[in-house]
């Protein structure tokens, strides 16, 4: 039990719990925590920002399934890195921020980098933030962290330690060895519920997000085949149920029509989902007939959406116990119905936001499988997230909650490195790349094979057309672009602009194939 600096003994205990990656900036206040990060065997990414570095973090949380960790300073440092929390907030993704604070702000005006409430401040967009005063009470932030990253939804935590106690000396944190692991079970009547499911005629389910299992990926697919049932996905569950499975209706509950279809079911079991306004852009779902919520979140559970039947369980667990109670009985949906309105609604997409579906096609052709897509608030994306077919859930990831601009960039690198030698692919507009495209440098600096497709417009589009449908004069929407692939070759990354579909698609395969990133330039103009 040598005593050492208690910002050794952070990055020892971190690398105990299964950390392996940090991303931050040092400065003058948390330099501390830098001193044992090499020496614990972990790699730091250093981004050119906070928020890039938030963002990094959540990135390679969403890659992994395990947290993502980032090193700030006092004051602004956390101040911006808030922004990437609130995201993560909203979307269930795990991080851990660690934060240098001052010793003292009741007494003493006008330190570096002071705030009045810090923690507070934090607090607005995290699960928790809390001062750790005592080498201890850091130690005890940590597992808490951990654990409930285990236990309950996942969300960004904070802590802060002052800079006195981050260079005093410290014994080091118990080590656990292994991972502790944690098993949920749900209390309601299965058979009862299974037996509704079985005699139904139009049973319907909605996944979301926290229906996806990194265990068992196929889990899903398998429960809507047992109870045959229709079944929507939202945005952050597309992948979980194969494209051509007859009763899928795709990743479409915004389109106005879905509220009627789920109002024909005879029973609606929503899994893992919170049904919000970024899910369905209404208040409600629309469903007639009884409504099963099944979350691990009390308050999901709870909302406006009034369900009748409430199971406190993960998906994963309430899937394998309930399934094996289906029997696959004949339902009234056929594949016929759920076709043409997919065909419907890929032709509203299309109306709305003409000609980016042929890109998003030519994209699927040349995609590898096993790609993970990060996009950026754009127009490309919002169109993808409706059309774009996936092979497999928990690849491709955008801040749908928080809708922040500048995530797709930095989270891609956080994706990258997380998955040294897999396809990452970053997909941004052209006003949201001016937000974090200083992490470029970082993507070059590591050497990353990262595909970065800017869709450029020349402004903020969809914010136009949000303007022309309110009468209101288009005004403040368009900025003064640089030459991006000019911009790109400054930081040392390549750079194509594509003129026509074909090259687009012989773009993004060379860019898999570089020893470093590529900007990958497109504008409306590109053509068949």
């Amino acid at each position: 039990m040598v005593k050492r600096p208690l910002g050794v003994q952070i990055s020892h205990m971190l690398k105990d719990r299964g950390v392996d990656t940090i991303f931050g900036i040092p400065g003058v206040h948390n330099v501390e925590l830098y001193r044992g990060i090499e020496e614990a065997g972990i790699t730091h990414v250093l981004a050119r920002h906070e928020q890039g570095a938030g963002f990094m973090a959540d990135g390679f949380a969403r890659a992994t399934g395990r947290p993502g960790v980032a090193y700030v300073i006092t004051g602004p440092g956390l101040c911006n890195i808030m922004t990437p929390m609130g995201q993560a907030y909203s979307d269930s993704v795990p991080m851990l921020v660690i934060s240098s604070c001052l010793d003292e702000t009741a007494a003493k005006r006008g330190q570096l980098h002071q705030m009045k409430d810090q923690r507070a401040a934090a607090e607005c967009v995290c699960d928790w933030s809390e001062e750790a005063r005592t080498p201890e009470a850091a130690y005890q932030l940590i597992n808490r962290a951990f654990g409930e990253f285990q236990t309950q939804r996942a969300r960004p935590k904070h802590f802060q330690v002052p800079i006195e106690v981050l260079g005093g000396m410290a014994e080091p944190a118990a080590q656990i060895g292994q991972e502790t692991r944690f098993e949920f079970y749900a209390e309601n009547d299965e058979a009862e519920l299974a037996d509704k499911l079985n005699k139904a005629q139009r049973p319907l389910i909605i996944f979301g997000g926290g229906a996806h299992s990194r265990q068992f990926p196929d889990r899903a697919a398998e429960f809507a085949n047992r109870c045959n049932a229709a079944v929507f996905t939202t945005y952050a569950a597309r992948g979980l149920i194969p494209s051509d499975y007859p009763l899928y209706f795709g990743s479409s509950l915004a389109r106005p029509e879905s509220e009627k279809i789920i109002g024909s079911a005879d029973i609606v079991l929503a899994i893992g989902t919170e049904a919000s306004e970024v899910d369905l852009w209404r208040d409600c779902l629309g469903q007639r007939a009884e409504l099963v919520r099944v979350d691990i979140d009390i308050q999901s559970l709870l909302d406006q959406q009034g369900a009748e039947t409430k199971i406190l369980s993960d998906a994963e667990s309430f899937m394998m116990w309930c399934g094996d109670l289906l029997c696959s009985t004949p339902t009234d949906w056929t594949p016929d119905e759920v076709s043409d309105a997919r065909v419907r609604w890929r032709a509203e997409v299309d109306a709305n936001r003409p000609g980016v579906i042929s890109l998003c096609d030519a994209l699927k052709e040349v995609m590898p499988a096993d790609a993970m897509i990060y996009s950026d608030m754009t127009q490309f994306a919002y169109v993808a997230k409706e059309v774009y077919p996936m092979d497999r859930p928990g690849h491709w990831h955008h801040p749908f909650g928080f809708g922040t601009l500048g995530y797709a960039l930095p989270a891609a690198i956080g994706g990258a490195v997380a998955r040294r030698g897999l396809p990452t692919v970053a997909i941004a507009g052209d006003y949201g790349f001016h937000y974090t495209m200083q992490e470029l440098g970082v993507a070059v600096e590591l050497g990353l094979s990262l595909p970065i497709i800017l869709w450029d417009n020349g402004k903020l589009k969809e914010i136009e057309d949000c303007m022309t449908r309110a009468q209101i004069a288009p005004n403040a929407v368009r900025a003064h672009n640089p030459d991006f692939c000019k911009l790109a070759e400054a930081f040392g990354a390549r750079a194509v602009k594509p003129a026509t579909i074909p090259e687009f698609q012989a773009a993004l395969l060379a860019a898999f194939a570089a020893d470093g990133p590529t900007l990958i330039h497109l504008t409306p103009e590109v053509n068949g």
